[in-house]
């Protein structure tokens, strides 16, 4: 299992959270999201087939593009 987290400075409140959430979620071997509007980072762990590069163009498509921490 692979863990990424990212600065996504455009995380305002409880319903952005939610919405990265509920989308990267969806990804297919996605086991575990975690956004918090403290930090505004999100927090990711996943298995093949998903890889960094489907999480980070996730985020952009759902307007919330992070700058990468690792």
């Amino acid at each position: 299992m692979e863990t990424a987290k990212y600065s996504v400075p455009s995380i305002n409140c409880g319903h952005c959270t939610k919405t990265i959430e509920m989308e990267l979620s969806e990804i297919e071997g996605v086991s575990r999201v975690r956004a918090d509007v403290d930090s505004k980072s999100v927090e990711v762990d996943f298995n093949v087939p998903a890889t960094e590069e489907m999480v980070v163009t996730a985020l952009k498509e759902i307007n919330f593009p992070p700058e990468v921490e690792k």
